[in-house]
This record gives structure tokens, sequence and C-alpha cells, in this order.
């Protein structure tokens, strides 16, 4: 299971949002690439990447930050989202050496744009669903759906999505603890990869996932515990290894 730190993007700093609420952030670093190496040092095999004005926006804003990290670190895969919203800024994320794009907004909108965009960038293309009590939210979660996420990653099994990204609102930014029952059912849902997100607090979450990475789960995002000290990625990381070696 991959340990993945994220890194949110806001008016050029590295940021954490409690819930993805816009006017509750913390400003962790001014320098978003600095902060890349941090965890390219610390062992780290991915890199999560949110363009938080992006998503409100419906297009990158951030953009040369995210080109400028993918340079610095070449070697480092990293998956982007917000703001992915055509086939144009798909492509110029990949150009720039960006390993995987996150599409959410447009998924829940225009499924259709998630089988054209696998079609035209195979093995390169992540969904991000984000649920509130189980329904889909779109546009930076500024608005709640009627769907329900595990419905629409049934509709994506057959796509030839690399993995699905899980964020479970509530509990994003609020070190209470990763929401596994509802990350398994995802799982469950699809034959799609699931990575863990929101929520994610120590290693009692990690273990958690851990225990059931069978049922379909990829790795665990993680934010706010890495910027706060209540996780370490190096160890946590390795006793995943060490995990998957004994068994």
């Amino acid at each position: 299971m991959l340990i993945i730190p994220a890194i949110d993007l806001k008016d050029g700093q590295c940021v954490r949002l409690r819930q993805g609420r816009m006017e509750d952030s913390t400003v962790f670093d001014d320098d978003p690439v600095e902060v890349a190496g941090r965890w390219v040092n610390a062992g780290a095999r991915r890199l999560h990447l949110v363009d938080l004005n992006g998503a409100f926006a419906g297009e990158p804003v951030n953009g040369e930050i995210v080109q400028a990290i993918a340079r610095r670190y070449p070697a480092l895969p990293i998956q982007i989202g917000g703001g992915i919203r055509s086939l144009d800024t798909i492509e110029a994320y990949l150009k720039a050496g960006v390993e995987w794009v996150i599409i959410g907004t447009k998924a829940v909108k225009e499924p259709a744009f998630v089988a054209e965009a696998c079609k035209a960038f195979p093995g390169h293309i992540i969904v991000g669903l984000d649920a509130s009590n189980g329904f889909v939210a779109t546009d930076g979660w500024a608005e709640v759906s009627e769907i329900a996420a595990v419905d629409l990653a049934r509709r994506f099994a057959s796509d030839g999505v690399s993995a699905i990204v899980y964020t479970d609102i509530a509990r994003d930014g609020m070190m209470q603890g990763v929401n596994v029952e509802a990350t398994v059912a995802m799982g469950q849902a699809s034959t799609i990869p699931v990575i863990a997100s929101g929520g994610v607090t120590n290693m009692d979450d990690i273990r958690r996932l851990a225990e059931v990475a069978d049922q379909g789960i990829l790795g665990a995002i993680t934010g706010r515990a890495i910027y706060e000290g209540g996780l370490d990625v190096a160890e946590a990381q390795a006793w995943c290894d060490a995990r998957n070696q004994a068994s």
C-alpha cells in the first residue's frame, strides 16, 4: 500500500483545508516545490497535488507550480487534480511530466468524458470521487449531487480508469480518522483500485487500511497529519512495505 503525501495549492502556497472550505485554510509553506522535495527525501513513491483555485475556477490556476515540481523531481510519479475539464488540459499536464490527471467535477457532470479521456490518454486517468454522506460533491465540494459515489464508481469500471481517489469530505482535514468502511465499500463496488483520502491521522489509520488492502485499496493520501507531525511518511511506508513482504 502506498503512502501518498498531498500538496494542496492555493494562491501559490502549500495549504490544507478543513472539509474543503477555502475560507478555512492553513498555510504550511510558501514554496510547494521545496515541500515536494521533503516528501521525495522521505521516500514517497507518488505525490498527490491539488490545484484548489483551479477546482473552483474550472481550469488550472497553479499549473506553473505543478510543472515546476514535475521538472525538479522527474523520477517522482505525480497525480494532479483540480480544474481538469478538457482534453487540452490533460495533454498539457502529461507533457509537463505529470503521470496521472484526476477528473472530478467533469466525471460527475459528464461521465462520458472519462471514457473519452481514457481512450485519448490510456493509463493516465484517475477519477476523483468526493463524497458527503455517500453522495458525490462537485465544483470544489461546493455542490452535493444526488449521485451515490459507489454507483458512479461502477459506471467507470469499463472505461479504463487507473484508480479512484475516494475522499470523505466530512473527515478531510479534520484529523478524525479515515472512513475505512466507506473506502472498502468503494473498493468492493468496482474493479478499479481505490486510493483513500480524507481523515488519515496517524499510524492507526494506516494499519486499519492495510488490513483491508486486499479489498482493492491501492494507497492512502495524507495531508494535515504529515504537516503537523501526526504521521511520518518514511515510517508509514516502511511499515507497509514490511507488512507486504511478510504476507
